[in-house]
């Protein structure tokens, strides 16, 4: 009853919420929210309102690549935006997930948690870069496909990139090794196992192409 007197003295009358609409406007509710997320940070990381971007040279896949960057811009926000090198994957964008994972100096990191700017003077390996000139895929790659390690692939390249990145220290690692060394990559898809035999696949034709015999 008071509620009633209370939405009289309000002007309003209750009304009866279907189910359909009510599911339509929490839809309608959770767009709007994550739009306004996206735009916020879009306007961050392109600086708008800001003019402190900057002309810098890097290395990428053996090429010296110019971009305009903004000091807070990511470097796989340069690489997939302003590059257009779309294989570095944005994933959880917050170092977590490993989508994003390209090689440093020959070193694995996740290209969202690295600024841009620190990377002038350091070598950066995307999955762009890893196939021969002539096409020939990397050893890796090629075992990826001998056993068609992946479902969905979106966290694909960050596998390869980690793998590349541990097989350079440990060519020739147990699968215990090996999935130590990518722990720092999820899947949605789940198939580990699947995955690890395509990237141990890939370590044995590594080993092949650089005629390694290590028993």
């Amino acid at each position: 009853m008071a509620d009633r007197q209370e939405l009289r003295l309000l002007g309003d009358t209750p009304k009866a919420v279907s189910r359909r609409k009510f599911i339509q406007g929490v839809i309608a509710g959770g767009a709007a929210v994550s739009s306004a997320a996206y735009l916020f940070r879009s306007s961050a990381v392109h600086g708008a309102g800001d003019t402190g971007g900057r002309l810098i040279t890097l290395n990428v896949n053996g090429q010296r690549r110019r971009a305009d960057v903004m000091k807070q811009e990511t470097l796989a926000w340069t690489l997939r935006y302003k590059l257009g090198l779309t294989g570095t994957k944005l994933g959880c964008d917050r170092g977590e997930c490993g989508a994003c994972t390209v090689l440093l100096d020959d070193v694995p990191h996740y290209s969202c948690s690295v600024l841009t700017h620190t990377v002038r003077d350091q070598k950066v390996l995307t999955i762009e870069g890893l196939a021969n000139p002539d096409g020939t895929l990397h050893p890796i790659q090629q075992g990826i496909i001998d056993e068609q390690g992946f479902q969905c692939a979106f966290c694909m390249s960050g596998f390869i990139m980690a793998s590349v990145g541990f097989l350079k220290t440990n060519p020739n690692p147990t699968r215990s090794e090996l999935a130590h060394g990518i722990s720092g990559n999820l899947c949605r898809c789940q198939d580990y196992d699947k995955i690890l035999t395509s990237l141990m696949r890939g370590a044995a034709n590594m080993r092949e192409v650089n005629h390694v015999d290590l028993g």
